[in-house]
Parts: C-alpha cells; structure tokens; sequence
C-alpha cells in the first residue's frame, strides 16, 4: 500500500470525526437555545402532613421532572409552583375487578395564574404487589404524578397562549 493511499485515508477519517464533531456540538447549543428550563417547584408540605413519608418525598423527586418534560413537548416556557395538597391510593387488595383509582391534587401556579390541578390514574392489583407493597405504590405515584405533570402542562399551554404578543 502506498503512502499516499494511507495519507489520504487518515485525511478523510480527521474530516469525517472533525465533521461529527461539530455536528454534535451544534446540536448540543440548539437544543440548548430553543427553550430555557422553566422554574419549577413543587411544595409538598402539605401531602407531607397528610399523607406521611415516602410518600411526599416520592412525589417531590417525580413531579419537577415530569413538568420539565411536559412543557417540553408542549414547547411551552413558564414558571410553575405546584402545591400537593392530597394523594390517595386505592385498594391494592384483589377485588371483583382488580380495579382501583388513585388520586393527586393541589394547586397550580402557572406564571402567576393560580389554579387548582387533579388527576386521576387507574391501579389493577396483581398477587404480586401483596409481596412488592413499597414498590408497587412508589409506581403508583409515579404514574399520578405524570397524570398530573401533562394536565400542569395543558393548563400553562393555554396560559401561554393567551398571553399578548408583544
């Protein structure tokens, strides 16, 4: 193989990683610019005295997140302040059904428009949540607070769009 082969070779593999490079930096900074991480916190003081410990503390680590990635794919930018008031799990326990509702709400406060927010989500109990109580409800929660996160984000969509344009 002659030299100039090899050369030519090493010059097309340089442009090809300095090209992916780039490519993936821009990427990085558009992602970036396009919309600024809205402020977003979640009071659980209140869920904290009514419905105890884990509890409180699982919709705490679940629920910013959640909004954060609702605005998102709403392409919505607005300052929330969520108060959880109140979480109540229906029946694990196997009925006739199977089926239980659980239930999340509080208050909203979407770029100084207060509002209060509920979900609702739908639990079907299997034998193998008896053995798997914590995390069984720790999944629970999980799904009422992004059943709570998308309404959050429906209700700052309709804020947002309906603010002038200046």
């Amino acid at each position: 193989m002659s030299t100039s082969t090899l050369t030519r070779r090493a010059a097309i593999a340089a442009l090809g990683a300095v090209t992916l490079a780039a490519v993936a930096a821009s990427r990085g900074a558009l992602a970036r610019s396009t919309l600024p991480r809205p402020g977003i916190r979640v009071d659980v003081a209140p869920l904290a005295a009514n419905a105890g410990e884990p509890t409180a503390e699982w919709v705490a680590q679940y629920l910013p997140g959640q909004i954060a990635q609702n605005l998102a794919r709403r392409r919505v930018s607005a300052s929330v302040s969520v108060r959880v008031d109140y979480l109540t799990l229906g029946s694990n326990i196997n009925g006739p059904t199977g089926l239980s509702y659980d239930n999340i709400e509080g208050v909203a406060t979407i770029d100084g428009v207060e509002a209060p927010v509920r979900a609702t989500s739908t639990y079907y109990s299997m034998p193998v949540d008896q053995t798997m109580i914590e995390q069984s409800n720790r999944d629970r929660v999980s799904q009422l607070t992004e059943a709570l996160a998308y309404w959050i984000a429906q209700d700052a969509a309709g804020i947002a769009g309906a603010r002038p344009r200046g």
